[in-house]
């Protein structure tokens, strides 16, 4: 039975990425007819972690079980707090959450994902219908579970050949022959930014730290030369990945400088997303934190020079994922199927999430 039968949803998205910067929510009504599904961004907001709750979160891939589960409540908690000050007063009235919770695991291979921050007490806390846990289900059929996010470029964005989103890892969608191709491209701020804390920085403030320093020839060529970079799509990276392939490979350098560290870094990045994208004239949307590393957005422009980039306003920037997250749990509640088995490797499309009620 749907949970609603109305066509049009006020519903707010929650994402929380592995950059582990903060969380972003956003207020979306989105209005469904027979010929397409439009939306009506209503309001935003940016919590950022504190330098706690940003540590536990690093770290809780470390936790015991135990320790686990009361961060996963912990979370919750947070999330419940912030969904309520936010739809606080307002003109709107939601009428659900979609939350991402924040992943700490991913081993598709395995068949395993977990994402923290429970849905069941977020709906019980805000009161609103809450659906979570968007990838399990895809793992289980076999599906990377990743990325969720090409359904949303598909039926929102569909104006653009690329759809690039520049978070803790880089990833990409685009269509094929009348097929979505989507997949993880490379590690990205989930590096840089470790990188710039070594230099005493929380985030390396539009590339400028990057832009000072110079490639290290031997750094670089070994990045490029890591398996996943020639392995066809259906693919998708996780923290793991990164803690067994690239951190060992920058630990042979750290007689290098952080400036050196990240110019190479930046350089690796743009080298596998220009890879992507270059070819034919097209156009990209691009969103996500990355947008505003300006160093970074200058190498992929010099490297992809056929490619029009376009920057879409500061909300869409900072507020996409989490708009498309508000998007899932909008095509969950009305039992649309919310997967693309072409994208995520799934032997068949479901409709994701769980949806726990208040």
């Amino acid at each position: 039975m749907k949970l609603s039968s109305q066509n049009s949803l006020i519903g707010i998205g929650l994402m929380s990425g592995t950059s582990c910067d903060g969380i972003d929510l956003i207020a979306v009504n989105f209005e469904q007819n027979p010929k397409c599904i439009s939306y009506n961004i209503l309001d935003t907001r940016f919590l950022e972690y504190s330098q706690e709750q940003r540590e536990k979160l690093l770290k809780a891939d470390e936790l015991s079980g135990l320790e686990l589960k009361v961060l996963d409540n912990e979370l919750a908690i947070l999330f419940s707090k912030e969904i309520n000050s936010f739809k606080s007063g307002k003109t709107w009235e939601a009428q659900f959450v979609a939350s991402h919770g924040h992943t700490v695991f991913h081993e598709p291979s395995l068949g395993y994902t977990m994402q923290i921050a429970s849905g069941a007490t977020i709906a019980a806390l805000t009161r609103l219908p809450t659906v979570s846990d968007f990838r399990q289900g895809d793992v289980s059929l076999g599906g990377q579970g990743a990325p969720l996010v090409p359904i949303g470029d598909l039926l929102l964005f569909n104006e653009y050949d690329y759809c690039l989103n520049l978070g803790g890892f880089a990833n990409i969608s685009f269509k094929q022959n009348d097929t979505i191709i989507a997949f993880d491209i490379c590690a990205l701020n989930i590096v840089m930014n470790e990188l710039a804390m070594k230099a005493g920085l929380s985030y390396d403030k539009g590339g400028e730290l990057a832009k000072s320093g110079k490639i290290i020839d031997n750094l670089l060529e070994e990045l490029n030369a890591l398996p996943f970079f020639e392995a066809q799509a259906p693919k998708s990276l996780g923290r793991e990945w990164v803690k067994a392939n690239i951190f060992p490979i920058l630990l042979k350098y750290k007689e290098h400088n952080s400036a050196d560290l990240l110019c190479t870094f930046t350089e690796h990045a743009a080298q596998q997303i220009a890879k992507t994208i270059s070819g034919k004239e097209s156009t990209l949307l691009v969103t996500g934190g990355g947008t505003k590393n300006d160093y970074l957005i200058s190498c992929i422009k010099k490297k992809a020079s056929t490619t029009k980039i376009n920057h879409s306003e500061t909300e869409l920037i900072d507020f996409k994922e989490a708009l498309i997250f508000a998007f899932l749990g909008f095509l969950r509640i009305q039992e649309i199927p919310n997967t693309i088995k072409e994208v995520t490797g799934a032997n068949r499309e479901i409709c994701a999430g769980a949806i726990y009620l208040p």
